[in-house]
């Protein structure tokens, strides 16, 4: 079984074996994503609400978010049994983060966020409800094709992060011409179809009696692309604004 999301990849259930009767379902990890997903916003309205009153303050902790989602994604993917608490603590720090970006395009281009929103739930929607009904499957050519252009997609960034510190960009890819424009969306599609590759991950899990911890860990994983997606939504719809 193998993911393109580099949190929940296809050594993850041999390495486990479930003890006793505690096991993964789809129920509990429907919960634990829910959990997630609402102490992600609530921290997300903390810093969208602060960055009307105070925009520089607010730098900090959009900076501190991004540093503690960083670090406990780190130690949630090398400690499982822990995703409970790092998990939630994930998603607080991604919900500053996010309040706060978002708030940085809200301000320069008006409604953006709203659709950003309405797009990755209506993605996560669609390709659900394609996946449950199995118009779309995971076969291991598909699993092997979305990890290679995942992990292309991660050294593009990388490369970008790095270059950055010596004052030089990559052009093109980053900015709103149609190869800007074509490169964000061939994220957002590769993005789009990690989803894919975690509802897979997560039957899986619960086929094969994955430990009951395994719900909290199966849900960060799916909190994590999801604040991908959205992210990389929100991107292609400020170079799609900015060629109005």
């Amino acid at each position: 079984m193998r993911t393109g999301n580099p949190v929940l990849n296809d050594a993850t259930f041999r390495e486990l074996s479930a003890v006793g009767a505690q096991r993964m379902t789809l129920t509990g990890t429907v919960n634990a994503t829910l959990m997630f997903l609402t102490l992600l916003m609530a921290a997300a309205m903390f810093t969208w609400n602060k960055a009307s009153v105070d925009p520089a303050g607010v730098m900090m902790w959009v900076g501190g978010g991004a540093i503690a989602g960083l670090v406990l994604a780190i130690v949630t993917v090398f400690k499982k049994e822990w995703a409970m608490w790092t998990g939630c603590l994930y998603a607080g720090a991604e919900g500053l983060f996010l309040g706060g970006v978002s708030a940085m395009y809200e301000a320069q281009f008006n409604g953006i966020v709203l659709q950003a929103v309405l797009l990755t739930g209506g993605v996560l929607f669609a390709l659900l409800t394609a996946y449950s009904m199995r118009l779309i499957k995971a076969t291991e050519n598909f699993k092997l094709g979305i990890a290679a252009a995942t992990g292309g997609i991660f050294l593009v960034y990388l490369a970008t992060w790095i270059l950055g510190f010596f004052g030089i960009q990559i052009p093109w890819i980053h900015e709103s011409g149609m190869m800007g424009i074509g490169f964000s969306v061939f994220v957002v599609v590769i993005a789009a179809l990690n989803l894919v590759l975690d509802f897979d991950f997560i039957e899986n899990g619960c086929a094969q009696g994955a430990p009951k911890y395994m719900e909290w860990f199966a849900a960060f994983g799916l909190l994590v692309t999801l604040v991908w997606l959205y992210l990389e939504i929100l991107r292609l719809l400020s170079k799609l604004a900015r060629r109005d």
